[in-house]
């Protein structure tokens, strides 16, 4: 019964000081009289009753709600004047101010700047029409307020029409910075777009990138919404879902778009982070029916709720989870706290809101401890620390002193203190005594102008109307078992960054990233975000960056491309590689044995021209065409082997254009060398006439080698000048950058090796010709076998050069030029070297003559003679020995012969071995 009574004590307290009003001055919440009136326009009550309680009539209907944070802004806004008139700021002009309350109602606060609008000492509240308004002089200059944007907006508009000036010190709306539907309003507080970055931002430092956000439907929720959402796309940032509660408590289905958004919360799970958007009354019922559902999450406080003392006393509040909020920037109001103190020795007449505060505070006065929140909820709305026994002095002081907002005091005062500064640059050169002195856009125009000091900081508004002054970061923490608003950080407007006063508070603000909420789950470093079908970007897959890509950070949307030229990188890689330089290198393993396999051949090389220089007059030697042409033809060899070291090391210009040039004429002497002993050979043991005529005429070893030399040497030279080698970087490896020698011209290389392929077969016909004469001092079935091991080397060497890539490419090379050297070298000269080291007895003059003795035995089988003629009775001759060029031939069974050639004397002896020499021609002995 005692609840129930003092609930009806409470409304009729309500009903008795704002009942409907019987004139204007009962209109007014709180005045005092002075030479220049500031109007005010502040929601001390949180709604108006439901017009279906009353008749419905154009009259102002009962506001019920106490606001304590309001009801201390009006303290402010009076203290400020107080200060200005107690001081010589305005020399003797005392300011004056008429309070209003808008009851959070748009239309309220319009019956209100209607009578801002009236002309000024009329007997009648009224307002004239004027095509100008220049000389008009409404009832006040200037008007501060309202506490919501868009009951400002309203009020802004209509304000306009005269330009009076308006700066609010709550209102925050981004809109309101448009000049052009807003000229004459300004502000003492930033802009919403600098709350919603500096929201958007801690969200994004904070790891979060899926959130819910609550609002109100009505301007300020909207504006602020599509505000944030554009921060927050740019800060990665995705919103889940919003949803709107009804601007106003007295709405019927407010309670049903409450728990529609609470399915929503609980449906997402995914979502921990939630920005509200509302006003603290809203903020009441949303947390109240929060905690009935055990939600906990982070919760992001606009500027309206952040510091609200009321809401954090919540019962249970430390259920809801985090609250971390962004506050209008403080400064010093211990002015303010004195004045608070003696506010119980203030003149209560003309301020009817003062009146009501004590009258409530009357009425909980005794109230239980444990009825003490249903009194406040159901009287005052306020959270009241109270303790039975203890004085209401006492408790009134502590009271209002807890349950201040320092951003919306300061701001209040610095609105009060502009208005004042501007009055005072307005009134150097006129008597401001006088109400009709200046009109209220002169006065606009000067405070656009203003510049005050704050805090030690110069602060001013800018083209937009704006006083850009920082937010300060609060953070709700549980201090001794009781929530407390600390201040964590500010927030830098013009650095867009946020600034820690201490460690500890850094820590504070780092500790938010524990709590989790996204969307998806985190990609890692080496990981790259896939969308998904989702219509948010931060739904995606994490999947593996690929080849030559990596990322190096978490969550990254795209990879990194690697620079292919210089570095690598394999899938799923944090970082990209540095490619190494690779080249056959002369500490390579394999480059090491081709090199040993080159100084081998070298060394036989020097073994060789030994053997021959020391057995030079030796018949094997000067049948290999005497040491002339073999050392010409061992120096071709060292040089094919040297040629083998420019294929090793790192590739240079100068080794480009050598190694190629070098081999090639080299290779092509060398041929030349073999392809004159093989016409030799030939040419001396060939008995048909015809043969021999046409190899004469073509045999001319110096021209022969000369010319097939130099034609190697100009396509060389041609090569060289036209389409030079040059050292190249070769990418085609990832891991690797293999720097080798780019030919210039494959057609090029085509044509050096191609001419040395065709001297090669023209060598290998004619070794073929004579591959059946005498075996011990016959080349040319060794040349035969040499010439068939290049072309084998050469042909396989094609297909494998042209497949390899890599360090080793030029191995490939290298190994082809010595098995071709080699085949070539012992081919032609170790059966040679065997013969004279361990066959001497083959390596005589007898011998010789003896092995030319038996090939020509076996010839004459095979040839027509012209004439035989036998003195004796014989029927197989022992030693028959026959030449095409003879005319006549006669040999004896018994050894005895005669033997004339062409135009010679005529031979007779004996026939044996040892005189074979004397039976053949001298030429063709010679020859051979």
């Amino acid at each position: 019964m005692a609840l129930v009574g003092l609930l009806i004590l409470c409304f009729v307290i309500s009903f008795d000081m704002f009942h409907s009003c019987q004139n204007a001055d009962d209109f007014v919440g709180a005045s005092s009289p002075g030479d220049i009136v500031i109007g005010a326009l502040f929601a001390v009550h949180r709604k108006m009753l439901h017009p279906d309680e009353y008749s419905v009539r154009p009259v102002f209907q009962n506001c019920v709600g106490f606001e304590i944070q309001v009801f201390l802004q009006t303290l402010a806004m009076i203290h400020a004047i107080e200060m200005i008139n107690n001081s010589t700021l305005l020399s003797g002009i005392t300011l004056g101010y008429e309070i209003y309350d808008t009851c959070a109602e748009v239309t309220k606060a319009m019956g209100a700047a209607v009578r801002f609008l009236s002309k000024f000492n009329a007997s009648k509240d009224e307002v004239e029409f004027k095509c100008n308004y220049s000389d008009y002089t409404p009832r006040v200059k200037a008007v501060i307020g309202a506490s919501y944007s868009e009951v400002t907006m309203s009020v802004s508009r209509l304000l306009n029409l005269q330009l009076i000036p308006q700066v609010s010190q709550a209102s925050s709306s981004e809109i309101l910075s448009d000049k052009i539907r807003f000229p004459s309003f300004l502000r003492t507080v930033p802009s919403d777009l600098y709350q919603t970055r500096a929201m958007a931002r801690l969200i994004h430092m904070s790891g979060w990138n899926w959130i819910g956000i609550i609002a109100t439907d009505d301007d300020y929720g909207r504006f602020a919404l599509e505000s944030f959402g554009i921060q927050a796309m740019a800060n990665n940032v995705c919103i889940a879902y919003k949803e709107m509660l009804p601007a106003f408590l007295s709405d019927s289905t407010i309670n049903a778009k409450v728990n529609q958004a609470f399915e929503k919360i609980i449906e997402e799970t995914r979502v921990n982070v939630i920005v509200v958007f509302m006003r603290q009354f809203h903020v009441m019922r949303l947390f109240q029916k929060a905690i009935e559902r055990n939600i906990n999450k982070v919760w992001i406080a606009s500027d309206n709720w952040s510091a609200a003392v009321k809401v954090s006393m919540i019962p249970y509040i430390k259920r809801l989870g985090t609250v971390v909020g962004f506050a209008f920037k403080s400064g010093n109001i211990s002015t303010f706290h004195d004045f608070l103190k003696t506010l119980h020795a203030k003149p209560m007449e003309n301020n009817k809101f003062l009146n009501e505060y004590m009258l409530l505070l009357s009425a909980c006065a005794h109230v239980k401890d444990q009825e003490l929140n249903n009194c406040i909820s159901n009287c005052t709305q306020e959270s009241l620390m109270y303790k039975a026994g203890e004085n209401n002095q006492t408790l009134k002081d502590d009271f209002l002193i807890a349950n201040i907002e320092p951003g919306f005091i300061h701001s209040t005062m610095l609105a009060v203190q502009t208005i004042a500064y501007a009055i005072r640059e307005q009134c150097q050169d006129r008597n401001c005594k006088n109400p009709f002195a200046f009109a209220p856009w002169e006065l606009l125009e000067k405070l656009k102008k203003v510049k005050i000091t704050d805090s030690e900081k110069e602060v001013h508004f800018d083209a937009k109307g704006d006083m850009n002054t920082g937010y300060d970061v609060l953070l709700w923490k549980e201090i001794n078992g009781q929530i407390e608003i600390t201040n964590m950080a500010e927030y830098d407007l013009q650095k867009d960054d946020f600034i820690f006063p201490d460690e500890e508070k850094k820590t504070d603000f780092f500790n938010l990233k524990k709590f989790w909420s996204k969307c998806s789950q985190e990609c890692r470093p080496g990981q790259m975000k896939k969308v998904t079908a989702s219509p948010h970007t931060c739904c995606y897959e994490c999947v593996y960056c690929p080849e030559n890509h990596y990322s190096n950070q978490t969550d990254m949307d795209h990879c990194y491309l690697c620079n292919n030229k210089t570095h690598w990188s394999p899938v799923n890689s944090t970082r990209c590689h540095k490619k190494t330089v690779q080249y056959l290198n002369w500490n390579d393993w394999f480059a090491v044995l081709l090199l040993i396999l080159s100084g081998l051949g070298v060394v036989l090389i020097v073994m060789i021209s030994t053997i021959f220089t020391r057995y030079l007059d030796t018949p094997v030697v000067k049948a290999s065409g005497g040491l002339a042409i073999c050392y010409v033809i061992l120096l071709c060899h060292f040089f094919i082997f040297f040629s083998t070291g420019f294929f090793i090391g790192e590739p240079r210009e100068f080794k480009c254009k050598t190694r190629q040039a070098l081999f090639g004429i080299s290779f092509v002497l060398c041929i030349s060398c073999i392809l004159m002993k093989s016409l030799k050979i030939l040419l001396a043991f060939s008995f048909d006439p015809k043969i021999q005529n046409f190899l004469k005429s073509l045999y001319k070893p110096i021209p022969i080698a000369v010319t097939c030399t130099g034609i190697q040497v100009i396509i060389c030279t041609f090569w060289v000048i036209f389409r030079s080698p040059f050292v190249e970087q070769n990418f085609s490896i990832r891991e690797v950058i293999i720097l080798e020698c780019n030919e210039g011209s494959i057609l090029a290389l085509g044509i050096m090796l191609g001419y040395i392929a065709t001297l090669a077969f023209i060598c290998f016909i004619f070794a073929f010709k004579g591959r059946k004469l005498p075996e011990n001092y016959n080349e040319a079935k060794f040349i035969t076998f040499g010439m068939l091991i290049y072309f084998i080397a050469w042909i396989i060497f094609i297909p494998v050069y042209m497949t390899t890539f890599g360090k080793y490419l030029p191995a490939v090379e290298i190994i082809v030029i010595l098995i071709s050297n080699y085949g070539i070298l012992c081919c032609t000269f170790l059966p040679k070297c065997y013969i004279i080291l361990y066959k001497q007895e083959a390596n005589t003059k007898s011998a010789f003559l003896k092995t030319i003795y038996s090939y020509s035995s076996k010839s004459a089988s095979s040839l027509t003679v012209s004439q035989i003629s036998l003195e004796t009775k014989c029927p197989v001759p022992q030693f028959p020995i026959t030449n095409s060029c003879c005319k006549s031939e006669k040999i004896s069974v018994h050894g005895n012969y005669h033997f004339q050639m062409p135009g010679e004397r005529l031979i007779r002896g004996k026939l044996s071995p040892k005189n074979v020499a004397g039976i053949m021609p001298r030429k063709r002995l010679s020859s051979i």
